[in-house]
Parts: C-alpha cells; sequence; structure tokens
C-alpha cells in the first residue's frame, strides 16, 4: 500500500495516535471552519462530536439569532457558559465552540482544565469569503458586515492566540487535510491521547 501511495503521490490520512483522553476544543472566528473541521475530526477518531451553539439551540428550542433577539448577548454568554462547562464534563469527543466562547476567560480555563483548545487560524479575506452570504450570524447584522467582521477578528485574535494549538484554515485545503493538519498538531500534546 505504501509503494502505491508513494506513486500516486497520495498519502495516507493520519491515524489517530490513541484513545482520547480529553476533549478536543475548537475554537476561533466565524467561518474558520469549526464545525465543518470539527465533525470530521471526530469521525477519523470515532469520538462523539459536540457543538456548543446547536446544544444552546436545542435546549432553548431557539436559533442563536432569536436568542441573542429576545434575550441579547450578555444571557447568551452565560448559558454559552454553562453548555461548555457541561459539555467538557460529560464524555471526551470533539467540541465545536462559537466564535466568541473563547473570549470568556472563564470558558478559557474550563477549556484548559477538561480540553485541549485548537484554534482555527484563517485570515480575514477566507472568514468573509465564508460568511458574507450567511444570514444565520447576528454579530453580523449591521449596516456594514465587512467592517464589523475586521472588528471582530482585529479584537479576538489575541484571546485566541491563548489555545493551546493553532491550525492554520487558508481556505485551500479540504477539510480532510485540514483533519490531518489538527492530528499533526496534536501530536505534540502527549496529555490529549492514551497510545
Amino acid at each position: 500500500m505504501r509503494e502505491k501511495e508513494q506513486m500516486t503521490g497520495v498519502e495516507a490520512p493520519i491515524r489517530q495516535p490513541g484513545r482520547l483522553k480529553k476533549t478536543i476544543v475548537m475554537v476561533g472566528m466565524m467561518g474558520a471552519g469549526k464545525t465543518a473541521v470539527g465533525r470530521a475530526l471526530a469521525a477519523r477518531l470515532q469520538v462523539p462530536f459536540l457543538d456548543s451553539d446547536h446544544e444552546i439551540e436545542a435546549a432553548a428550542n431557539m436559533t442563536i439569532p432569536e436568542i441573542f433577539a429576545r434575550d441579547g448577548e450578555a444571557f447568551f454568554r452565560r448559558k454559552e457558559r454553562q453548555v461548555i462547562a457541561r459539555l467538557l464534563t460529560e464524555e471526551c469527543g470533539v467540541l465545536s465552540t462559537g466564535g466568541g466562547a473563547f473570549l470568556a476567560a472563564e470558558n478559557r480555563e474550563t477549556i484548559r482544565r477538561n480540553g485541549a483548545a485548537i484554534w482555527l487560524k484563517a485570515d480575514m479575506d477566507v472568514l468573509w469569503n465564508r460568511v458574507r452570504h450567511r444570514e444565520t450570524r447576528p454579530l453580523l447584522q449591521t449596516s456594514d458586515p465587512r467592517a464589523t467582521l475586521a472588528e471582530l477578528y482585529k479584537a479576538r485574535v489575541p484571546l485566541y492566540t491563548k489555545a493551546d494549538l493553532a491550525v492554520v484554515s487558508d481556505g485551500k485545503a479540504s477539510i480532510e487535510e485540514m483533519v490531518d493538519r489538527v492530528l499533526t498538531a496534536l501530536r505534540t500534546r502527549p496529555d490529549v491521547f492514551e497510545e
């Protein structure tokens, strides 16, 4: 099989190094690929995929934009902290968080204690190309959504740098290639997998 891979120039996907001991938490800006990459990573590792935004919506029986409109961002962030804390202690898996989740010091500490944060690091052009046609981003419902995204980016990137690991999301790599990048980064963290 290795010969065939070398002949075609196609590498086999990177496999799981062992059983997962900590939840892998995907953090980063909206549009960075946290849900898509997280779901594919969970499938590759054969562990549960969890999405904090989905869990909040299910508990409230409302969408995130509806929660923002009815109860405001402060209420949403409070619920988000509760959900993230619960998900990190229930079972090991891959957790995708909303773009603002990692900004709260309490969330960063909970993630540090119970998981490993992977920042999917995408530049502004990649993010804008991915979110500009979506109506489901409440923070971008402004007169100039690109400028709003740029402001969020500038404010949030310094906090994302506090993640355990960073993986470039350049908009060119396939989802499977992104999973390979994440697994390569995770090999530097012996506390995440059992051999």
